[in-house]
This record gives structure tokens, sequence and C-alpha cells, in this order.
């Protein structure tokens, strides 16, 4: 079925961003004296949000809700001023994005990185873009592989029928069959590709280009 609207992933499938999680993940490590990971590490522990993130990555003894939550948001101060040095959209990403749009297909974001950093690095990456919605994580509201964020872009505007959910991780594949979406997993991102395949998404694809042919077929 031709797909009205393709909601993308953030972090591993439109952008490379591992090297800026990592340096604000490791800032608020070594400021509590805890090891370090490198950003291969990282991107292991990445995709449920920065709360999950830090609670990966400090030791196991010290992971009370409450000091969890603290290094979350000290996390949070630190990326918001770092999230924009290293990162960069993979290869192909903006063209894809922009041939969505001259095909009249709508574009949006749904991801597990706070909601703040998530519009402005959007803004900041893709400015010629005109999303039809941008969502990060909003407190009160679930992250995926909760669905919640897809239904509130979906609205009352599109069907999951006309929708294609595009991502990286096994999150994003649950994610999309949580919502009884077609999901497309892509191989550039942060995992490998046999988490990938262990999620069964409907399609496997190694470069952006592949994924425009699923959204035009009749």
């Amino acid at each position: 079925m031709r797909k009205k609207l393709v909601i993308f992933d953030l972090d591993g499938t439109l952008l490379d961003s591992i090297a800026d999680i990592a340096f604000a993940a490791n800032k608020v490590l070594e400021h509590h004296g805890f090891p370090t990971h490198s950003a291969s590490e990282c991107r292991m522990m990445v995709g449920n949000g920065i709360k999950k993130l830090m609670e990966r990555a400090i030791p196991e003894d010290y992971r009370s809700d409450k000091f969890v939550d603290q290094m979350k948001n000290e996390f949070a101060a630190i990326y918001v001023d770092h999230s924009m040095v290293d990162t960069r959209p993979y290869a192909g990403i903006p063209e894809l994005l922009q041939a969505l749009r001259d095909k009249g297909i709508e574009v949006a974001v749904a991801s597990n990185k706070f909601q703040a950093a998530t519009s402005s690095i959007i803004a900041h990456y893709f400015p010629e873009i005109d999303f039809h919605a941008v969502l990060g994580h909003r407190e009160g509201k679930p992250t995926k592989p909760d669905a919640t964020i897809v239904f509130d872009i979906l609205g009352n505007k599109f069907s999951r029928q006309e929708t294609l959910y595009v991502g990286d991780t096994l999150v994003d594949i649950q994610t999309a069959q949580n919502a009884g979406i077609e999901c497309v997993a892509v191989t550039w991102g942060f995992r490998p590709l046999s988490e990938l395949t262990s999620g069964n998404p409907d399609h496997i694809v190694n470069s952006p280009e592949e994924i425009l042919p699923f959204c035009c077929q009749d």
C-alpha cells in the first residue's frame, strides 16, 4: 500500500550521534568517579531513553531510582550543550527525507531522546525539511517500545496501514509491531544485524535509498 507517512527513529537512524551521547555520559561518570565507556559500548546502552542509558552505564550497586534520576538530569544538562558537536546525518538521509517530501509523503520523528534535545537537533540538522511531527520522550509519557508516541503522531490524520516506521534497534521493531505498523530496520545504526533479525521486522535495508520503494508501492 502506498504510504502517506514515514516515522523515523532519530539516533542511529537519521543521525550518527553516538560520539556526543558517549561524551555526555562519560562526563557524568567521571564526575562520580565511575568507569567510563567507549562509544562502541555506549551503542549497546542507548535506545530506551537517557534514564535507562545511565542505569546501564553506572555500576550495578548504584542503580537506585533516585540516583539514576540524578544521573539522568546531569546527563541532560551536559548533553544539551554538546549534542551537535560530532553528530552527523547518515549518508543519504537528507536526500531520502527530501525525496519523500517531494512525493508528498509526510515524515515524522519518534525518539526516546528527551523532547527538548530531539526538537533542537532536528531543527539544526534538517532545517529545510517540513516534519509532520517531531516527538521525543515527554514527561508522563511511556518510552518506546510502548506505541503511544506513534499513535500521538498518527492522530486522526493517518491510518496504520498507510504508515511506515523506520528504526535501527529491537526497540524500534517492537514499537512498530506494538503499533501494528509496517517496519523497516536499518543496518547502519547502533545495533548488529543479529539483533535486527531476531525481531523479525518486515524489511531490513542497508542504505537509505532502499526505503523509498516501500513507500511508493500501490
